[in-house]
């Protein structure tokens, strides 16, 4: 029922979920996810070597090219096994699809990261190495724009009503979506550093591959 009560002027109402924007969560099995772990973790000892450590409230990425480290190889095929899944819900024509960056993050205790999107890419990615409580969630805010322009008091935050959703990750955690839809971290209150490796997936041959463009008449 959209109207709530009795009302003697309705015969039938029904609402409708119109344009969802989904998420999809994969927890990786811990025979899968212990020794791809201990790779990225030996990885980013590798890459941070010789660098001071992080002080609080600092964060630090690599460099956006680690998919084509061999140390990876596991996690970017889990990660491109869960995009074509997901190609494959949403009934999309082309299943060619690849990875386009990937970069390991690492959050001292007082790291935050802003609101953003990750444009020129269809899907993004990122899977939870090592976090903790006081560090173990993700935010996702309304791609619609209008819902920022006007914001009514509410009684109660509900799904229909809220501008931003917090998902809760563990270890282990994988987390697609779609590359437009923009996401934020809060700050780190644990006291431990929070290690994630993100991804972005492009259609291989994005040019040849996409529907045709839909121009106008006249």
């Amino acid at each position: 029922m959209v109207i709530p009560g009795k009302q003697s002027w309705i015969e039938h109402s029904d609402v409708f979920s119109l344009f969802p924007t989904l998420v999809w969560k994969i927890q990786l099995r811990a025979k899968v996810q212990e020794p791809i772990d201990a790779r990225v973790l030996g990885l980013l000892l590798e890459l941070r070597q010789g660098l001071p450590a992080l002080k609080t409230g600092e964060a630090w990425q690599s460099g956006h090219a680690l998919h084509a480290r061999e140390e990876l190889r596991e996690l970017c095929e889990c990660v491109l096994s869960a995009a074509i899944s997901v190609l494959q819900f949403l009934k999309i024509g082309s299943e060619e699809i690849e990875i386009t960056g990937c970069w390991a993050n690492q959050y001292a205790p007082g790291a935050a990261h802003r609101a953003h999107s990750h444009p020129n890419n269809y899907l993004s990615a990122v899977y939870y190495v090592r976090v903790w409580p006081g560090a173990d969630s993700i935010n996702f805010h309304d791609p619609r724009s209008q819902t920022g322009v006007i914001r009514p008091p509410v009684t109660e935050l509900i799904a229909a009503n809220t501008d931003q959703v917090v998902v809760p990750v563990k270890s282990g955690t994988l987390l697609v979506f779609p590359a437009y839809l923009q996401h934020s971290v809060d700050a780190n209150t644990s006291g431990e550093s929070r290690v994630s490796v993100s991804f972005n997936l492009m259609f291989s041959a994005f040019t040849a591959a996409l529907s045709k463009p839909l121009w106008g008449e006249g």
